[in-house]
């Protein structure tokens, strides 16, 4: 049985240290140093590891992180939301965000232009360049081809972008595809509607990306999900983990509950009630927001990895 240690700093303590001074303190901190661990397992295991985040946290500055650690090959598929490919793109031809108040008047705001999320800032104009930018895009894609599965386009996409703290344009240079499958549900989605109505045959196929997740891995490969919130790119990742026979490590950070009975609060453990994760396999779900909760786990477990020669 292990016991409640008292934590203390000390001079030069390490992200690694720190997450593993966790396993003792008590609470959602012995979940946190779980995830560590389980992400560890993940790539010593040479999984296939699941990154799927939803779009506020390309909002955030994970986003460059995200990019990091597919460069880093800590993650061999994405799946994400339309939100998160469109911010993407604006932060990789210059545009930024603010950082403001939850406590804003929303009301002024919306007068003076602005768009809030949680405590960050999104000006209109920031759209609108991203909407003049996307014709020549399509354009580009559609003289190329007609019939487009989604990952396929994307990857395109991330060529054209010259950002290194892009995630399109280092999934695109490291081969790590980008699903998303509700990619109609955003500004993306109504321009592609704008530019179909002009261009009859050019077709966006969706069903045909869920063959290619579906056949990204196998029965026989292990495979990890790290999900950071919850929604359809949670779901996609671990649909395609169920009918592969599940996930043999998986690690959730939401700041939903499980008493919601919703996809955001489900937990480890109620996936191994579908088969979407293992019986015996190694999970964690913690909960908190993940702008402070997944730099600290991924972060403890990059340190480990590289002390063991593994990055």
């Amino acid at each position: 049985m292990e016991y409640v240690s008292d934590f203390k700093w000390e001079k030069g303590l390490t992200v690694k240290k720190l997450v593993d001074n966790y396993r003792s303190i008590g609470f959602q901190s012995i979940e946190l140093k779980r995830a560590a661990d389980v992400i560890v397992k993940m790539k010593k295991n040479n999984a296939k590891i699941f990154l799927t985040f939803t779009s506020n946290m390309v909002t955030s500055g994970l986003r460059g992180f995200f990019a990091q650690l597919i460069k880093l090959r800590m993650a061999d598929i994405i799946v994400t939301t339309v939100g998160g490919i469109e911010e993407d793109i604006m932060k990789a031809t210059g545009e930024k965000f603010a950082i403001g108040s939850f406590k804003q008047d929303d009301v002024e705001l919306h007068e003076q232009g602005v768009n809030r999320v949680g405590n960050l800032l999104i000006n209109n104009e920031s759209y609108m360049k991203f909407e003049d930018m996307m014709m020549p895009i399509f354009d580009k894609l559609y003289k190329k081809q007609k019939r487009w599965a989604v990952s396929d386009l994307l990857k395109e996409i991330g060529l054209m972008l010259k950002d290194e703290d892009s995630i399109l344009y280092q999934a695109a240079k490291n081969n790590v595809p980008i699903f998303c499958p509700a990619i109609t549900d955003g500004s993306f989605g109504f321009h592609l509607y704008l530019f179909q109505q002009k261009h009859k045959d050019f077709v966006v196929d969706v069903v045909k990306d869920f063959g290619n997740i579906l056949l990204s891995t196998s029965h026989d490969e292990k495979k990890g999900v790290i999900a950071l919130g919850g929604s359809i790119s949670k779901h996609h990742a671990i649909l395609a983990t169920l009918l592969n026979g599940g996930a043999n490590y998986a690690v959730y950070m939401t700041t939903a509950h499980r008493t919601s009975g919703s996809m955001s609060g489900a937990t480890t453990n109620e996936a191994k009630s579908w088969g979407k994760v293992k019986d015996e396999s190694d999970v964690a779900t913690v909960i908190g927001d993940v702008t402070i909760t997944f730099p600290l786990a991924m972060i403890g477990a990059l340190e480990e990895l590289e002390e063991d020669g593994l990055l």
